[in-house]
């Protein structure tokens, strides 16, 4: 096998390598790319349970709970997406000698995004040749700092995975082209059934790989003379049969949950009926076409900060014109590029087309720009024709950088359950830190403890994300009406306060009739997150236990016994 920064005369990303031959990994380079690696890790990991935990991470913490607790996870095509975050999650989950969701900490869990958010960068490695290394190390760089990409690998859902993932087969397929080494064949298909094992979504990759492929295959064999079966001859059959055979290997056991749920294969597939009818019919996360361009260039709510990641989007269009033109381009594989561009290209305006938007879900062609951003920056500098332009040049990219990585503090540790964040989407407030330390009271305060009886009354199940919150508490119902018998603590949403009013003191018996009081104080309610307003009601005999102090003639009695 050859040195991994080793060019042949193989193609890249399609059969021909444009860059000179390098011997092994650039010092400076792997220097600064670890350098990039500590700065992620340094912006990623403190404080992750400071944020209030979403409802999708509420939800996939429910899910995992199954895993860790009963051994059991089966692959739900309509909801929750692939297994591979409940299945990785088993990883810090075991290490920390978790054996139930009470034992599991936000840390435990988001510390997997983490992990693979950094990965990232450290990626970045196998594709110095290609970029160029300034290039890399400015990619490198941009995936630390960048305020989207730091606040997303803070988050427990999939889509950090799912964005690694796909830059690993990218970047593994690109190293098999430069030596036709079966590993890297066999990498490349690991990597793509960990994609469809995470998201359903990844079929917009592999649909925007295919394409930005063929149109750098087109404009090869252009300006060569060959056609385009002639390069795809050049693949060897047994390595391209490798990457099929793994990647579907890879998913199959993780959508049959190892095996022990055949049909989970199935069902891998049958879920984008579901997914299909609802990125065209859900009106919920609508978004108009220009919803992540808007939110990326500036973004501004009330009198919050401004928000721009623009550095970033400005860099990746000079990075594609200087692809296309081949103009400021140090020593690269200009076929790596073409197809970085096309595929970057190509995923953001399959997703601004797409009306179903969420945030998160930008992450995919964001990082294909920042790819391109490296590029565009030493395309830049490269381009100014003396060294004086040339040092104001750095010094603005400097300065732009720093007001990135300072973004990234204020939307992570400062505006990170703020409706002024950008990337706080649906998000709930940090009153529901407020909720679990009222009922922390009481259990504490009641002679059953955990095992006090709770009832969250919410129609529609809107009541995520205090299943996280409340996991500690055995004897809780979850309800979408108001029930026949009533516990004697209740937490509400304010829609069926009416109703719930008129079942404790009219619907039932004056001789059976409890008082019950609130249990916020006022205005009596907290918000769960916007538009969703929740009151507490705690009958009279337990608000008395916990605030009228212990029993005189108990605490005597606990004297004694010392």
């Amino acid at each position: 096998m050859k040195p991994l920064g080793s060019a042949s005369s193989a193609p890249a990303c399609a059969g021909v390598n444009s860059s000179p031959r390098r011997q092994g990994w650039p010092k400076k380079c792997c220097v600064l790319i670890l350098a990039a690696t500590i700065i992620a890790v340094a912006v990623r990991t403190p404080q992750l349970g400071q944020r209030p935990m979403h409802g999708d991470e509420a939800v996939h913490a429910e899910k995992f709970r199954l895993l860790l607790e009963e051994g059991f996870y089966r692959y739900e095509p309509n909801e929750y997406h692939g297994p591979t975050l409940n299945y990785l999650t088993l990883v810090p989950a075991k290490v920390s000698g978790a054996a139930r969701l009470t034992q599991v900490t936000e840390f435990t869990l988001r510390i997997v995004p983490v992990f693979f958010g950094v990965l990232l960068v450290l990626l970045l490695l196998f594709m110095f040749d290609g970029l160029g290394g300034a290039a890399t190390v400015c990619a490198a760089v941009l995936t630390a700092i960048s305020p989207a990409m730091v606040f997303y690998s803070r988050y427990y859902i999939q889509e950090m995975l799912l964005v690694c993932f796909t830059f690993g087969a990218i970047a593994c397929g690109y190293r098999y082209t430069q030596n036709k080494n079966t590993a890297w064949a066999v990498l490349t298909g690991v990597f793509v059934g960990l994609m469809h094992a995470t998201k359903e979504t990844c079929i917009i990759a592999f649909g925007s790989m295919l394409l930005a492929l063929w149109l750098t295959l087109l404009i090869r064999q252009r300006k060569r003379g060959s056609t385009l079966i002639e390069t795809v001859r050049a693949i060897k059959p047994l390595h391209f049969i490798a990457v099929v055979a793994v990647g579907a290997t890879v998913s199959g056991l993780f959508h049959s949950s190892f095996l022990s749920n055949p049909d989970g294969i199935l069902d891998s597939f049958r879920t984008y009926a579901t997914y299909f009818d609802r990125a065209s019919n859900n009106q919920l996360h609508e978004h108009p076409w220009h919803y992540y361009l808007k939110m990326l260039i500036y973004f501004r709510y009330a009198d919050g900060p401004i928000w721009s990641e623009a550095l970033i989007v400005v860099l990746s269009v000079a990075g594609f014109i200087a692809v296309l033109t081949k103009k400021g381009l140090p020593a690269v594989n200009i076929h790596l590029l073409r197809f970085i561009a096309f595929y970057t290209l190509t995923m953001t305006l399959l997703y601004s087309i797409i009306r179903y938007k969420t945030p998160w879900c930008m992450l995919g062609f964001l990082h294909g720009m920042i790819l391109l951003a490296g590029v565009g920056a030493v395309a830049l500098v490269r381009l100014v024709p003396n060294i004086l332009p040339r040092l104001i040049v750095l010094c603005l990219l400097l300065e732009a950088s720093v007001h990135l990585g300072w973004q990234t503090y204020l939307c992570s540790y400062k505006y990170y359950a703020d409706s002024r964040n950008p990337y706080v989407y649906a998000h709930p407030t940090t009153e529901v830190f407020t909720v679990a330390e009222q009922l922390e009271q009481y259990a504490q305060a009641h002679e059953d403890g955990h095992n006090l009886p709770i009832q969250v009354i919410c129609p529609g199940d809107d009541y995520w994300p205090l299943p996280w919150y409340l996991r500690h508490f055995t004897s809780i119902g979850w309800r979408r009406n108001v029930p026949d018998d009533v516990a004697p603590l209740i937490i509400a949403s304010s829609t069926v306060e009416a109703e719930l009013t008129n079942k404790l003191y009219v619907q039932t018996p004056r001789q059976e009739r409890q008082m019950y009081l609130y249990l916020f104080e006022e205005p009596y309610y907290i918000w769960l997150r916007p538009k969703v307003k929740l009151k507490g009601f705690v009958r009279k005999d337990l608000w008395e236990s916990l605030h009228r102090g212990p029993d005189p003639n108990e605490l005597i009695k606990k004297a004694k016994e010392k």
